[in-house]
């Protein structure tokens, strides 16, 4: 039976092991050159790696001490945890200990005191790198395994958050769903979000420990049973859309909802053998490197991919710098068995025209005789690619092959002349306008649906004989006075100006006042 296990084992890994090489020197008319292949590092075990962060702060017991049971005895509360004591400590970092003594090591929380308030846990598990998972998760629980738990995985760092899994002792209750279990997937619906209830029963803590994320029944539909056609995983992986993004992730995360009840309701009488513990978590994986590395290796505090083709970044997700002739692609599983390299090309190999990897196509203009880049991408223009489309400007800090050489103007609508900027990012303003977008207004000018020139204000264009300036546009005035600036006495008819004592408010209005009563004493 064990070499029927060993033997299967190695048929796995070496089936999962398959584009592991990148490279080979061959023999040819022109002497001995590399053929390039698409390639991938062999799967590891990623819990050495993982950074684990417990939420909330106060859910991992021992501060202060407190005293627990287990279900199989939950009379008999003679275990206590203590952070001060080492023996006693249960901290994060033993859920990935390899535990070389024997002795079982274990996190574990708080107890269930503060009930009915419902006992929550998260642990977030981050690499800082993209992996794709090739075996099943596990998790190890000690005391019982929760009866209500859903697994999360991001792809973008921790950024967003998608369910992988859901975990319950009755699904429709727990989450609305009808459980389901893996194997009774199909290939049109093999990335289904499920909720299982296998894990999440009651079958006695010293039996059952383990909660599964099932990977390999996942790829047993495409490649047997015993994982020995994974050419048609592979060739599935490039034709079905979503799978390779499926089993790829950065963070993983496990959201405790209710721990282990005993197979019974919640016995208010001992709250104390309520809790979650976790002894290891095991996470067999490979880093994601697009198909452009056979290695990858922990480097400046993070893995990192041995990147091959002609690419470079932590994921070897873009080309180097002087192979960006076209567009970089990942590489592809097929044709099987070696694949397509894809490798990125250097400059000028696509009909002595560079296109400084903004475009992968040339063509031939005969009447000019030229040739020129066809469809420039990320927003750039020109024979070469060289020039930033109109509403573009040129990132300084970019090199000409960046994919972010071209940044947008951004000019604000109702400020700007029209939507272009100059080399330096500024937009031509309209009238009062100011700033680099103008969005901005000069003084004396005042935003209303663009910059419109100030009516008055409080300072230079001041409302006369009492006038109140409103939204720096109008004057209100007085019943007396009138004029933009309230600088005109209301003269009724043939009277004169009211009789004249009432201009004394300003110098200005006195003078109006006197070449008015001028003018009536000149005409009677």
């Amino acid at each position: 039976m064990l070499l029927l296990i060993c033997l299967f084992l190695h048929c796995v890994l070496t089936s999962l092991g398959q584009y592991d090489i990148c490279k080979s020197l061959v023999s040819t008319d022109d002497g001995p050159t590399w053929e390039y292949y698409a390639c991938q590092p062999r799967p590891a075990t990623m819990k050495d790696f993982m950074q684990i962060r417990v939420e909330p702060p106060d859910i991992t017991c021992g501060d202060p001490p407190e005293r627990f049971c287990t279900l199989e005895n939950p009379y008999l509360c003679s275990d206590e945890c203590d952070a001060s004591t080492p023996d006693l400590a249960h901290p994060p970092q033993l859920m990935q200990d390899r535990e070389h003594t024997g002795l079982i090591t274990y996190w574990q929380t708080v107890t269930w005191s503060r009930f009915p308030d419902p006992l929550l846990a998260n642990i977030t598990l981050s690499w800082n790198k993209s992996l794709e998972v090739t075996d099943d998760i596990e998790i190890t629980f000690e005391y019982g395994r929760p009866t209500i738990m859903v697994l999360e995985k991001s792809m973008d760092k921790g950024r967003t958050w998608h369910p992988y899994q859901y975990y319950a002792d009755d699904c429709m209750e727990a989450f609305g769903m009808q459980p389901k279990r893996v194997e009774n997937l199909s290939a049109t619906n093999v990335t289904r979000v499920i909720c299982t209830e296998q894990y999440s029963r009651w079958v006695g803590s010293k039996n059952e420990k383990i909660v599964r994320f099932e990977v390999r029944d996942r790829f047993a539909i495409f490649a047997g049973p015993r994982l020995l056609k994974m050419d048609n995983l592979y060739t599935r992986m490039e034709s079905l859309k979503g799978l390779r993004d499926f089993f790829t992730f950065t963070d993983l995360k496990l959201r405790l909802l209710r721990p282990a009840l005993g197979g019974t309701y919640v016995q208010r009488d001992n709250l104390l053998k309520y809790f979650y513990a976790i002894s290891n978590i095991e996470v067999l994986a490979r880093c994601k490197c697009n198909l452009h590395a056979g290695q990858c290796t922990f480097r400046d505090g993070s893995l990192q991919c041995d990147c091959e083709h002609n690419t470079t970044g932590q994921d070897c997700a873009r080309c180097e710098r002087g192979f960006k002739a076209k567009s970089w692609k990942p590489g592809s599983y097929l044709p099987t068995p070696n694949g397509s390299p894809n490798t990125c090309e250097a400059a000028g190999t696509l009909g002595n025209c560079e296109c400084y990897g903004h475009s992968n196509r040339c063509s031939y203009i005969d009447f000019i005789n030229i040739v020129t880049c066809v469809s420039c991408k990320h927003n750039t223009r020109g024979q070469n690619c060289q020039h930033c489309r109109l509403g573009y400007f040129r990132n300084a800090s970019a090199e000409l092959d960046d994919e972010n050489v071209c940044i947008e103007c951004n000019c604000n609508q109702l400020g700007s002349l029209h939507a272009r900027c100059n080399e330096t990012g500024f937009c031509q303003c309209r009238e009062g306008t100011t700033g680099q977008k103008c969005e901005d207004c000069l003084p004396g000018y005042n935003w209303k649906q663009g910059c419109v020139q100030n009516i008055c204000d409080d300072e230079l264009l001041l409302c006369l004989n009492g006038g109140t300036c409103v939204q720096n546009q109008k004057c209100v005035c007085p019943p007396d006075f009138k004029g933009v600036l309230c600088e005109q006495e209301r003269c009724d008819g043939e009277k004169v100006c009211n009789g004249g004592p009432a201009c004394y408010l300003s110098f200005l209005t006195v003078l109006l006042c006197f070449l008015a009563n001028s003018v009536l004493k000149a005409s009677a």
